[in-house]
């Protein structure tokens, strides 16, 4: 089954409740791994953090609803090449701390 190859428009809103940050392993076929590099890389809200060869990609996915990071999800599985898609880590913070600046107290 062929997926449209538009990325899902998903932003921030201003002063929402949550923010929501999800964590996935993505294992692509190796022959079609340039194309499913760039669909996730064109997909708002989405980062690929680590990859090899063999077609295993570390990805996160924000979103500001469950029903966001659901819908990044399913687009995954759906997309030309990927094989599989497995949520790991899913949490959801304040939307208003994600804009708080973090210091660390234990710096020299």
């Amino acid at each position: 089954m062929s997926v449209a190859r538009r990325p899902i428009p998903i932003e921030p809103e201003r002063h929402a409740d949550e923010w929501h940050i999800a964590g996935v392993v993505v294992h692509a076929d190796p022959a079609r791994l340039g194309e499913v590099r760039a669909a996730i890389d064109a997909m708002a809200g989405a980062e690929i953090h680590a990859g090899n060869d063999a077609g295993k990609l570390v990805v996160t996915l924000e979103a500001p609803t469950m029903r966001a990071i659901a819908a990044h999800l399913e687009y995954l599985h759906r997309l030309d090449g990927v094989l599989s898609a497995a949520l790991v880590y899913q949490h959801n913070e304040d939307a208003d701390s994600m804009e708080e600046e973090m210091t660390d107290d234990h710096a020299p």
